[in-house]
């Protein structure tokens, strides 16, 4: 199922899109500590940072490393992830069942076809909702923290980034059990009133069609599209779905009329499945707001959007001109629960994040309550590295100014002159020269060695774990990198 994404928009909208303008700070070569670190760290940004002596020649630009394919085990561990793991669990249990309903061998299929359909499209909603997402990474990150074993906390932040594979594999179950009720239906069809089938047609239609439109190589490459009609078509399944489950539990076969309506229906598995996914895809509605927004532009290649409230780290944003479509997800940095203002970086791409430059909003519709990204559980490690490259820092800049304990790098051309003085001053504020590397590629005359610094900074801070935001070629190389080093490390999500 993993695409690699054509279009640099959605790079922009993921936070991971590789922009270009004026340098944070020059960095200067430091003695090696007791670990022997053989990076670059950044002193401090320009205000207030000691000079570097005319005299002292810059370092000189890496050497290009040859280009080393990584070895075919790395490779199958980091496709084959929990995302694709949960998937193949959740298919499989629900074709084994969908071959013992075929068999005659399963009579609660025969009897409650409904309840398997709805019941698979309630949890592919439910992990997919914001509100449950919040109360998952809440009870994780409260409950296992720091004292449980490093590979169970590893284990607790892929199987939180990763739930995207149960919602894949119930949504296609779902659709694949409607299809055989369906075509029972049709091989039975006088037993059933011809409205019943029409509705079990046009439910099974229009679930193939959402599901088609939330496919990687759709959303990745044609956001838009994906965000129209995954969404406009899910809305209608679910009304659908609402029609079919009544029609089909109402109508008696005995006496071919609809006389079990009321009491009977309400009773039935498949309404309270369907109330339930009704629930969890309202829920996240009722959060949405048009809040006052202040767009910073300090280059025409980012805007800085500033909201009101402080918020804790690990959180991303859901931002639109429209109150019901085409919402784009950020990263949000922010000092703390208790700071006046929240962040985003969005970089210049496409036509939403044009729009931010060429026609400012004063006001935009989000979603008050946001949801966790997987930075959120940086709180189960005692010491970590975030790596990003661009706009990637927006994800990960959070992180590192409310935890003294994560180490920030990142990887730029001209930083300063195109994140402006906001996001400079964030930076300069919060996070200590002995905890920061900024690479300037332009000054630096190239990109970095990216594995010989991570391997060296991860060393030296003692990290139990790297997060990883970049765009889709060097979030495959450093997790590459990292799975053959034996670094834990978690990156960016292009399945989901």
């Amino acid at each position: 199922m993993s695409t690699k994404p054509a279009l640099a928009y959605n790079d922009a909208e993921k936070g991971t899109l590789d922009v270009r303008s004026p340098q944070i700070a020059d960095l200067a070569k430091s003695e090696k500590k007791a670990a022997d670190i053989d990076v670059f760290p950044v002193q401090s940004l320009k205000k207030d940072a000691p000079v570097t002596p005319s005299n002292v020649a810059p370092p000189p630009a890496p050497a290009k490393p040859a280009k080393k394919r990584a070895p075919l085990w790395v490779l199958w561990v980091i496709w084959y992830n929990s995302y694709r793991r949960f998937f193949t669990v959740v298919f499989i249990v629900n074709f084994i069942g969908i071959g013992f309903a075929i068999a005659g061998k399963w009579p609660y299929a025969a009897r409650y076809p409904g309840a398997l359909v709805v019941g698979n499209l309630n949890v592919a909603v439910l992990v997919r909702n914001e509100i449950f997402g919040r109360c998952l990474y809440l009870f994780v990150n409260t409950f296992f923290a720091k004292w449980t074993p490093l590979w169970f906390r590893l284990a607790c932040t892929s199987t939180l980034q990763h739930l995207g594979g149960i919602h894949s594999g119930c949504a296609i179950s779902g659709v694949a059990w409607i299809i055989l009720m369906v075509v029972h239906q049709f091989k039975t069809k006088y037993m059933f009133n011809d409205s019943i089938l029409a509705f079990g047609v046009v439910t099974t239609v229009t679930l193939f069609v959402t599901i088609c439109a939330g496919l990687p190589w759709v959303r990745n490459t044609h956001h838009n599209v994906f965000e129209r009609n995954h969404r406009f078509f899910g809305w209608t399944s679910l009304v659908m779905t609402w029609v079919y489950t009544i029609v089909t539990n109402a109508y008696d076969s005995a006496d071919g009329k609809f006389d079990h309506i009321g009491v009977y229906v309400i009773r039935q598995q498949a309404f309270w499945y369907t109330v339930g996914m009704s629930t969890f895809i309202v829920l996240p509605w009722i959060c949405t707001r048009h809040a006052k927004v202040d767009i910073e532009l300090p280059s025409p290649k980012v805007a800085v959007l500033r909201f009101e409230r402080g918020m804790q780290q690990g959180l991303l944003a859901r931002i639109s001109r429209s109150a019901v479509k085409e919402y784009h997800a950020f990263g949000i940095i922010s000092e703390g629960t208790h700071a006046k203002y929240h962040y985003l970086i969005c970089g210049v791409q496409g036509d939403f994040t044009k729009s931010l430059v060429n026609d400012p909003p004063r006001r935009i519709w989000t979603r008050e309550l946001k949801f966790a990204g997987v930075s959120n559980t940086s709180t189960l490690y005692k010491r970590g590295i975030r790596i990003c490259t661009g706009t990637g820092l927006g994800a990960a800049l959070s992180t590192c100014i409310q935890s003294p304990y994560w180490y920030l790098i990142w990887i730029g051309s001209d930083q300063e002159k195109t994140f402006g003085p906001t996001i400079s001053g964030l930076i300069h504020r919060h996070v200590g020269p002995e905890r920061l590397l900024l690479w300037d590629s332009k000054t630096r005359g190239g990109r970095p060695p990216t594995m010989k610094i991570l391997k060296e900074v991860y060393d030296y801070w003692q990290a139990e774990v790297v997060f990883i935001t970049s765009n889709y070629v060097g979030n495959s190389e450093i997790q590459q990198g990292c799975k053959e080093a034996g670094i834990p490390a978690f990156g960016t999500l292009w399945d989901f």
